[in-house]
C-alpha cells in the first residue's frame, strides 16, 4: 500500500488561508482516489474532500464547499488541500488518506492508508 505524510498545518486567523500537502510513497499512488478528513477534539472523524485517481473529479463536504480546493499531482505523488476563508470551526487535525477499497468517497472505511495528521488551528 501507500505511505502518506501530511504537512502545512498551523495557526491562522479567521479569514486566512492554509495549504496542506500530502506526500505519498509507493509505485501505485496514481491508482488511488485520495481524500482529506478532519477530526476535532471530542468529535468523530469527518469527510472534507476527495479526488479521483486522475484528478478529474472532486467531492466536498457542504461545510467547505466554495472555500477549500483539493488537487493532486500524480507525477510528484502529492495531494493538496487549499483552504481559504478559514473559520474557527475548521480547527481540527487533518488527515490525508488513500482509498484502497471500493466504497463511497465520503466514508472512512474505504480508505486503507492514512497519514499521521497535521493540526490546523483557526483563531477568532
Amino acid at each position: 500500500q501507500v505511505q502518506l505524510v501530511e504537512s502545512g498545518g498551523g495557526l491562522v486567523q479567521a479569514g486566512g488561508s492554509l495549504r496542506l500537502s500530502c506526500g505519498a510513497s509507493g509505485r501505485t499512488f496514481s491508482n488511488y482516489a485520495m481524500g482529506w478528513f478532519r477530526q476535532a477534539p471530542g468529535k468523530e472523524r469527518e469527510f472534507v474532500a476527495a479526488i479521483n485517481w486522475s484528478g478529474g473529479s472532486t467531492y466536498y463536504a457542504d461545510s467547505v464547499k466554495g472555500r477549500f480546493t483539493i488537487s493532486r499531482d500524480n507525477i510528484k505523488k502529492m495531494v493538496y488541500l487549499q483552504m481559504n476563508s478559514l473559520k474557527p470551526e475548521d480547527t481540527a487535525v487533518y488527515y490525508c488518506a488513500a482509498q484502497t477499497r471500493s466504497g463511497s468517497y465520503y466514508a472512512t472505511d474505504p480508505y486503507g492508508s492514512w497519514g499521521q495528521g497535521t493540526q490546523v488551528t483557526v483563531s477568532s
